[in-house]
């Protein structure tokens, strides 16, 4: 044990161990989400975030040395959306056609998104800045962030938490869709890239391509309506 904990040590002072294992991690999460018939309960980001939480934790490594290594990753967030309006693109006529649903869909959906989780929250006694934080959960991380620290939440929290509704998302929708009988691929991606961002559009595009390209379409104007409503539904509710 000795010896392996000096070998850690050394290791884990290298960058590029961090991001080989991340890419590992998902490597695995994608394979076994691949095993599953795309199950969505077995959501390769879910299995990621486990394998890599699990290592930090055993090798008592904190998480800005996991970063300095796995930046590469973070980095590549920005090329990896913009990357999603190539499905978009391809459907950009019929999402013009819908332009007036999916405006009031965008709209219920994140007055929704806000009041609920504020009216949950205060009825189990979450202090305002948590309140705060869960504002903006729903919004991509760069706007949620933003969002959270203006409106005086703690950005970390915010951080955790629009990942966790992605995954949440991602992995309720199918089963949730089918279950309420709601067939139309343009109503089930837009919905979900409306509530999980990314990576509930990531969900979307691997089940149809009809779905990611309406995913992608929510998943930008749900950021860019949730930077304006989002302020003003909390200063009135808060």
């Amino acid at each position: 044990m000795t010896d392996f904990a000096e070998i850690w040590g050394y290791l884990g002072r290298d960058p590029l161990l961090w991001l080989t294992l991340t890419l590992g991690a998902y490597v695995l999460g994608d394979a076994a989400s691949r095993a599953s018939g795309r199950n969505p309960l077995v959501n390769p980001v879910l299995i990621a975030m486990v394998i890599l939480g699990t290592t930090l934790w055993a090798t008592s490594t904190p998480y800005p040395v996991y970063f300095e290594g796995a930046q590469f990753v973070h980095f590549m967030l920005g090329p990896a959306t913009v990357s999603l309006a190539v499905p978009l693109y391809g459907q950009v006529h019929r999402i013009r056609k819908a332009a007036l649903p999916l405006i009031g869909a965008l709209l219920a959906g994140i007055v929704t998104s806000v009041l609920t989780v504020v009216w949950i929250g205060e009825a189990m006694g979450l202090e305002r800045q948590v309140l705060l934080s869960l504002v903006p959960k729903s919004a991509t991380a760069p706007v949620a962030l933003g969002v959270s620290e203006s409106l005086g939440g703690s950005p970390t929290l915010t951080a955790v938490l629009v990942i966790l509704t992605g995954i949440c998302g991602a992995v309720v929708v199918t089963p949730l869709m089918n279950a309420i009988g709601i067939r139309d691929w343009r109503a089930r991606g837009f919905s979900v890239g409306v509530a999980a961002h990314g990576i509930g559009a990531a969900r979307a595009l691997q089940v149809n391509d009809t779905a990611g390209a309406f995913a992608a379409a929510g998943m930008g104007l749900s950021a860019i309506a949730t930077a304006f409503l989002a302020p003003i539904l909390a200063g009135w509710l808060l």
